[in-house]
Protein backbone atom coordinates (compact mmCIF):
# COMPACT_ATOMS: atom_id res chain seq x y z
CA UNK A 1 0.00 0.00 0.00
CA UNK A 2 1.11 3.54 -0.74
CA UNK A 3 2.10 5.70 2.23
CA UNK A 4 0.26 9.01 2.76
CA UNK A 5 1.54 11.66 5.19
CA UNK A 6 -1.17 13.97 6.57
CA UNK A 7 0.02 17.24 8.13
CA UNK A 8 -2.49 19.35 10.08
CA UNK A 9 -2.39 21.07 13.47
CA UNK A 10 -6.10 20.31 13.92
CA UNK A 11 -6.41 16.95 15.72
CA UNK A 12 -10.04 16.49 14.66
CA UNK A 13 -9.11 16.97 11.01
CA UNK A 14 -6.24 14.47 11.33
CA UNK A 15 -8.53 11.86 12.86
CA UNK A 16 -11.19 12.40 10.18
CA UNK A 17 -8.76 11.96 7.31
CA UNK A 18 -7.13 8.97 8.99
CA UNK A 19 -10.54 7.24 9.13
CA UNK A 20 -11.25 8.12 5.48
CA UNK A 21 -7.93 6.66 4.27
CA UNK A 22 -7.87 3.64 6.57
CA UNK A 23 -7.79 0.35 4.64
CA UNK A 24 -6.89 2.02 1.34
CA UNK A 25 -3.50 3.53 2.23
CA UNK A 26 -0.92 3.38 4.97
CA UNK A 27 -1.10 6.67 6.86
CA UNK A 28 1.30 8.79 8.93
CA UNK A 29 -0.10 11.73 10.92
CA UNK A 30 1.86 14.87 11.85
CA UNK A 31 0.62 17.78 13.98
CA UNK A 32 3.24 20.24 12.72
CA UNK A 33 5.55 20.93 9.82
CA UNK A 34 8.64 20.16 11.90
CA UNK A 35 7.24 16.79 12.94
CA UNK A 36 6.33 16.02 9.32
CA UNK A 37 9.86 16.76 8.08
CA UNK A 38 11.23 14.44 10.74
CA UNK A 39 8.84 11.70 9.61
CA UNK A 40 9.86 12.16 5.96
CA UNK A 41 13.50 11.66 6.94
CA UNK A 42 12.59 8.36 8.60
CA UNK A 43 10.27 7.04 5.90
CA UNK A 44 9.60 8.71 2.56
CA UNK A 45 5.86 9.11 1.89
CA UNK A 46 4.33 8.61 -1.56
CA UNK A 47 2.08 11.67 -1.19
CA UNK A 48 1.55 14.46 1.36
CA UNK A 49 -1.75 16.05 2.36
CA UNK A 50 -0.75 19.41 3.82
CA UNK A 51 -2.73 22.01 5.75
CA UNK A 52 -1.84 25.60 4.86
CA UNK A 53 -2.73 27.48 8.05
CA UNK A 54 -0.49 26.09 10.82
CA UNK A 55 1.39 27.93 13.59
CA UNK A 56 5.21 28.26 13.59
CA UNK A 57 5.65 26.62 10.15
CA UNK A 58 2.76 27.06 7.73
CA UNK A 59 2.18 24.90 4.67
CA UNK A 60 4.07 27.23 2.33
CA UNK A 61 7.21 27.17 4.51
CA UNK A 62 6.98 23.40 4.88
CA UNK A 63 6.81 22.79 1.14
CA UNK A 64 9.70 25.22 0.55
CA UNK A 65 11.90 23.22 2.93
CA UNK A 66 10.64 19.87 1.61
CA UNK A 67 11.41 20.73 -2.02
CA UNK A 68 14.93 21.87 -1.10
CA UNK A 69 15.86 18.20 -0.55
CA UNK A 70 16.51 16.35 -3.79
CA UNK A 71 15.13 13.08 -2.43
CA UNK A 72 11.81 14.77 -1.55
CA UNK A 73 11.40 17.06 -4.56
CA UNK A 74 9.12 14.71 -6.48
CA UNK A 75 6.73 13.79 -3.68
CA UNK A 76 3.25 15.01 -4.73
CA UNK A 77 1.82 17.56 -2.30
CA UNK A 78 -1.90 18.33 -2.05
CA UNK A 79 -2.85 21.35 0.05
CA UNK A 80 -5.78 21.21 2.44
CA UNK A 81 -7.36 24.63 2.85
CA UNK A 82 -10.50 26.30 4.18
CA UNK A 83 -9.82 29.25 1.89
CA UNK A 84 -10.48 29.05 -1.85
CA UNK A 85 -9.59 32.58 -2.94
CA UNK A 86 -7.60 33.03 -6.15
CA UNK A 87 -4.52 34.45 -4.42
CA UNK A 88 -4.20 31.40 -2.17
CA UNK A 89 -4.65 29.01 -5.12
CA UNK A 90 -1.98 30.80 -7.17
CA UNK A 91 0.46 30.85 -4.26
CA UNK A 92 -0.17 27.15 -3.63
CA UNK A 93 0.59 26.18 -7.23
CA UNK A 94 3.61 28.47 -7.41
CA UNK A 95 5.00 26.90 -4.24
CA UNK A 96 5.16 23.50 -5.92
CA UNK A 97 1.86 21.96 -4.76
CA UNK A 98 0.15 19.60 -7.18
CA UNK A 99 -3.41 20.34 -6.11
CA UNK A 100 -5.61 21.64 -3.26
CA UNK A 101 -8.73 20.31 -1.57
CA UNK A 102 -11.21 22.43 0.36
CA UNK A 103 -11.88 21.48 3.99
CA UNK A 104 -13.94 19.87 5.37
CA UNK A 105 -12.85 17.02 3.10
CA UNK A 106 -15.42 14.77 1.40
CA UNK A 107 -14.18 11.16 1.35
CA UNK A 108 -14.89 10.27 -2.29
CA UNK A 109 -13.21 13.47 -3.54
CA UNK A 110 -10.22 12.88 -1.28
CA UNK A 111 -9.69 9.29 -2.45
CA UNK A 112 -10.16 10.26 -6.10
CA UNK A 113 -7.63 13.10 -5.93
CA UNK A 114 -5.05 11.00 -4.09
CA UNK A 115 -5.35 8.15 -6.61
CA UNK A 116 -5.10 10.60 -9.51
CA UNK A 117 -1.88 12.19 -8.26
CA UNK A 118 -0.30 8.87 -7.28
CA UNK A 119 -0.93 7.55 -10.81
CA UNK A 120 0.35 10.74 -12.43
CA UNK A 121 3.48 10.67 -10.28
CA UNK A 122 4.15 6.98 -11.06
CA UNK A 123 3.70 7.69 -14.77
CA UNK A 124 6.03 10.69 -14.66
CA UNK A 125 8.69 8.72 -12.77
CA UNK A 126 8.46 5.85 -15.27
CA UNK A 127 8.88 8.28 -18.16
CA UNK A 128 11.88 9.90 -16.47
CA UNK A 129 13.45 6.48 -15.90
CA UNK A 130 12.85 5.56 -19.53
CA UNK A 131 14.57 8.75 -20.71
CA UNK A 132 17.42 8.21 -18.25
CA UNK A 133 17.93 4.65 -19.50
CA UNK A 134 17.97 5.90 -23.09
CA UNK A 135 20.48 8.64 -22.24
CA UNK A 136 22.71 6.17 -20.37
CA UNK A 137 22.59 3.77 -23.32
CA UNK A 138 23.63 6.54 -25.71
CA UNK A 139 26.41 7.68 -23.35
CA UNK A 140 27.78 4.16 -22.96
CA UNK A 141 27.54 3.38 -26.68
CA UNK A 142 29.32 6.59 -27.63
CA UNK A 143 32.02 5.98 -25.03
CA UNK A 144 32.46 2.40 -26.29
CA UNK A 145 32.97 3.70 -29.83
CA UNK A 146 35.93 5.70 -28.52
CA UNK A 147 37.23 2.68 -26.58
CA UNK A 148 37.12 0.51 -29.72
CA UNK A 149 39.72 2.80 -31.26
CA UNK A 150 42.42 1.51 -28.91
CA UNK A 151 41.31 -2.14 -29.36
CA UNK A 152 39.33 -2.39 -26.16
CA UNK A 153 36.04 -4.32 -26.26
CA UNK A 154 34.17 -1.60 -24.43
CA UNK A 155 34.25 -3.67 -21.24
CA UNK A 156 36.48 -1.06 -19.64
CA UNK A 157 33.55 1.39 -19.69
CA UNK A 158 31.14 -1.02 -17.99
CA UNK A 159 33.67 -2.25 -15.45
CA UNK A 160 35.06 1.08 -14.28
CA UNK A 161 31.52 2.41 -13.83
CA UNK A 162 30.71 -0.56 -11.60
CA UNK A 163 33.96 -0.19 -9.60
CA UNK A 164 33.14 3.49 -9.08
CA UNK A 165 29.70 2.57 -7.77
CA UNK A 166 31.08 -0.09 -5.40
CA UNK A 167 33.76 2.22 -3.98
CA UNK A 168 31.26 5.07 -3.68
CA UNK A 169 28.72 2.93 -1.83
CA UNK A 170 31.41 1.80 0.61
CA UNK A 171 32.40 5.41 1.28
CA UNK A 172 28.82 6.68 1.49
CA UNK A 173 28.25 4.49 4.55
CA UNK A 174 30.74 6.72 6.36
CA UNK A 175 29.27 9.93 7.75
CA UNK A 176 32.14 12.19 6.64
CA UNK A 177 31.66 11.36 2.94
CA UNK A 178 27.88 11.53 2.64
CA UNK A 179 27.99 15.10 1.34
CA UNK A 180 30.62 14.32 -1.32
CA UNK A 181 28.64 11.26 -2.43
CA UNK A 182 25.17 12.82 -2.23
CA UNK A 183 25.03 12.54 -6.04
CA UNK A 184 26.67 9.11 -6.36
CA UNK A 185 24.19 8.09 -9.04
CA UNK A 186 25.32 11.13 -11.08
CA UNK A 187 28.97 10.16 -10.63
CA UNK A 188 28.26 6.61 -11.81
CA UNK A 189 26.38 7.97 -14.85
CA UNK A 190 29.32 10.25 -15.64
CA UNK A 191 32.01 7.56 -15.27
CA UNK A 192 31.70 6.10 -18.81
CA UNK A 193 32.78 9.46 -20.25
CA UNK A 194 36.16 9.56 -18.46
CA UNK A 195 38.20 8.76 -21.59
CA UNK A 196 35.98 10.50 -24.13
CA UNK A 197 38.88 12.81 -25.00
CA UNK A 198 40.71 9.92 -26.69
CA UNK A 199 38.61 10.74 -29.72
CA UNK A 200 41.07 13.58 -30.31
CA UNK A 201 44.25 11.47 -29.95
CA UNK A 202 46.03 10.18 -33.06
CA UNK A 203 45.82 6.44 -33.86
CA UNK A 204 49.61 6.44 -34.15
CA UNK A 205 49.78 7.21 -30.44
CA UNK A 206 46.66 5.38 -29.27
CA UNK A 207 47.49 2.10 -31.03
CA UNK A 208 51.25 2.03 -30.53
CA UNK A 209 52.14 -1.47 -29.20
CA UNK A 210 55.17 -0.37 -27.23
CA UNK A 211 56.04 2.37 -24.71
CA UNK A 212 55.30 5.96 -25.72
CA UNK A 213 58.17 8.40 -26.15
CA UNK A 214 58.06 11.81 -24.48
CA UNK A 215 56.32 13.53 -27.38
CA UNK A 216 53.77 10.73 -27.79
CA UNK A 217 53.00 10.68 -24.07
CA UNK A 218 52.44 14.44 -24.15
CA UNK A 219 49.92 13.89 -26.95
CA UNK A 220 48.21 11.09 -25.00
CA UNK A 221 47.90 13.27 -21.90
CA UNK A 222 45.83 15.75 -23.89
CA UNK A 223 42.86 13.36 -23.83
CA UNK A 224 42.03 14.76 -20.37
CA UNK A 225 41.67 18.37 -21.45
CA UNK A 226 40.15 17.44 -24.83
CA UNK A 227 37.48 15.38 -23.08
CA UNK A 228 36.69 18.11 -20.56
CA UNK A 229 36.46 20.71 -23.33
CA UNK A 230 34.03 18.56 -25.35
CA UNK A 231 31.87 17.90 -22.31
CA UNK A 232 31.78 21.58 -21.32
CA UNK A 233 30.33 22.37 -24.74
CA UNK A 234 27.70 19.65 -24.36
CA UNK A 235 26.82 20.85 -20.86
CA UNK A 236 26.47 24.44 -22.09
CA UNK A 237 23.84 23.22 -24.56
CA UNK A 238 22.07 20.93 -22.06
CA UNK A 239 22.45 22.54 -18.60
CA UNK A 240 19.68 20.39 -17.14
CA UNK A 241 21.93 17.32 -17.47
CA UNK A 242 23.72 17.89 -14.18
CA UNK A 243 25.66 14.61 -14.33
CA UNK A 244 27.79 16.30 -16.99
CA UNK A 245 29.34 18.47 -14.23
CA UNK A 246 30.84 15.30 -12.79
CA UNK A 247 31.74 14.00 -16.24
CA UNK A 248 33.80 17.16 -16.86
CA UNK A 249 35.66 16.80 -13.56
CA UNK A 250 36.31 13.09 -14.06
CA UNK A 251 37.48 13.45 -17.68
CA UNK A 252 39.83 16.28 -16.80
CA UNK A 253 41.41 15.04 -13.58
CA UNK A 254 41.23 11.22 -13.35
CA UNK A 255 44.98 11.11 -14.12
CA UNK A 256 45.91 13.52 -11.34
CA UNK A 257 47.91 11.95 -8.51
CA UNK A 258 47.36 12.47 -4.80
CA UNK A 259 51.02 13.55 -4.39
CA UNK A 260 50.71 16.20 -7.11
CA UNK A 261 52.73 14.36 -9.77
CA UNK A 262 49.83 13.64 -12.11
CA UNK A 263 48.44 15.48 -15.12
CA UNK A 264 47.20 17.71 -16.69
CA UNK A 265 47.49 20.31 -13.89
CA UNK A 266 49.52 18.61 -11.16
CA UNK A 267 46.68 18.93 -8.63
CA UNK A 268 47.40 17.56 -5.18
CA UNK A 269 45.39 15.92 -2.40
CA UNK A 270 41.91 17.31 -1.87
CA UNK A 271 42.37 19.83 -4.69
CA UNK A 272 41.55 16.87 -6.94
CA UNK A 273 37.76 16.42 -7.21
CA UNK A 274 36.53 13.58 -5.03
CA UNK A 275 34.84 11.83 -7.96
CA UNK A 276 38.11 11.92 -9.91
CA UNK A 277 40.03 10.40 -7.00
CA UNK A 278 37.60 7.47 -7.05
CA UNK A 279 37.91 7.08 -10.82
CA UNK A 280 41.71 7.14 -10.58
CA UNK A 281 41.67 3.94 -8.52
CA UNK A 282 38.98 2.27 -10.65
CA UNK A 283 40.74 3.18 -13.91
CA UNK A 284 44.19 1.96 -12.87
CA UNK A 285 42.88 -1.30 -11.43
CA UNK A 286 41.02 -2.15 -14.63
CA UNK A 287 44.03 -1.23 -16.77
CA UNK A 288 46.17 -3.61 -14.70
CA UNK A 289 43.86 -6.65 -14.84
CA UNK A 290 42.94 -6.28 -18.51
CA UNK A 291 44.98 -7.09 -21.60
CA UNK A 292 46.45 -4.03 -23.30
CA UNK A 293 48.27 -3.64 -26.61
CA UNK A 294 51.55 -3.07 -24.76
CA UNK A 295 51.30 -5.89 -22.13
CA UNK A 296 49.30 -8.86 -20.84
CA UNK A 297 46.84 -8.66 -17.97
CA UNK A 298 48.03 -8.95 -14.37
CA UNK A 299 46.28 -11.11 -11.78
CA UNK A 300 43.85 -9.55 -9.35
CA UNK A 301 46.34 -10.13 -6.52
CA UNK A 302 49.17 -8.40 -8.39
CA UNK A 303 46.92 -5.45 -9.23
CA UNK A 304 45.83 -5.13 -5.58
CA UNK A 305 49.48 -4.93 -4.49
CA UNK A 306 50.14 -2.11 -6.96
CA UNK A 307 47.04 -0.17 -5.83
CA UNK A 308 47.98 -0.57 -2.15
CA UNK A 309 51.56 0.49 -2.90
CA UNK A 310 50.18 3.72 -4.39
CA UNK A 311 48.27 4.61 -1.22
CA UNK A 312 49.08 8.22 -0.32
CA UNK A 313 51.23 8.80 -3.41
CA UNK A 314 49.27 7.96 -6.53
CA UNK A 315 45.92 7.51 -4.77
CA UNK A 316 43.87 9.04 -1.96
CA UNK A 317 44.47 6.76 1.08
CA UNK A 318 40.79 6.84 2.07
CA UNK A 319 39.69 5.66 -1.36
CA UNK A 320 42.33 2.93 -1.43
CA UNK A 321 41.02 1.69 1.93
CA UNK A 322 37.47 1.61 0.56
CA UNK A 323 38.72 -0.17 -2.57
CA UNK A 324 40.46 -2.77 -0.40
CA UNK A 325 37.25 -3.30 1.61
CA UNK A 326 35.23 -4.13 -1.53
CA UNK A 327 37.99 -5.82 -3.53
CA UNK A 328 36.18 -9.17 -3.74
CA UNK A 329 33.08 -7.47 -5.14
CA UNK A 330 35.30 -5.64 -7.61
CA UNK A 331 36.91 -8.93 -8.65
CA UNK A 332 33.42 -10.35 -9.23
CA UNK A 333 32.38 -7.24 -11.16
CA UNK A 334 35.37 -7.66 -13.49
CA UNK A 335 34.32 -11.22 -14.34
CA UNK A 336 30.63 -10.32 -14.62
CA UNK A 337 31.16 -7.36 -16.94
CA UNK A 338 33.61 -9.32 -19.09
CA UNK A 339 30.98 -12.02 -19.54
CA UNK A 340 28.41 -9.39 -20.60
CA UNK A 341 30.81 -7.98 -23.20
CA UNK A 342 31.66 -11.46 -24.53
CA UNK A 343 27.95 -12.17 -25.04
CA UNK A 344 27.40 -8.85 -26.83
CA UNK A 345 30.51 -9.35 -29.01
CA UNK A 346 29.52 -12.92 -29.92
CA UNK A 347 26.01 -11.89 -30.93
Amino acid sequence: MKLILVVDDNISSLKQINVQLDGTYNVMLAKSGAQALSMCAQKRPDLILLDIAMPEMDGFEFIRILKSYQSFMKIPVVFLTSSRDAATEIKALESGANDFITKPVEKSILLHRIELHLRLNDYQLSLEQMVKNLEDSIITSFSEMVEYRDRNTGGHILRTSKYTELIGLELSDRQQFRQELHDLDMIVRAAPLHDIGKIGVSDLVLLKPGPLDEKEFAAMKLHTTIGASLLRKVYARTPTQTYLKYAIMIAESHHERYDGNGYPFGLKGEDIPFCSRIMAVADVYDALVDNRVYRSALTHEAAIKIILAGRGTHFDPVIVDAFKAVQERIRAAYSERNTEVDIITAS
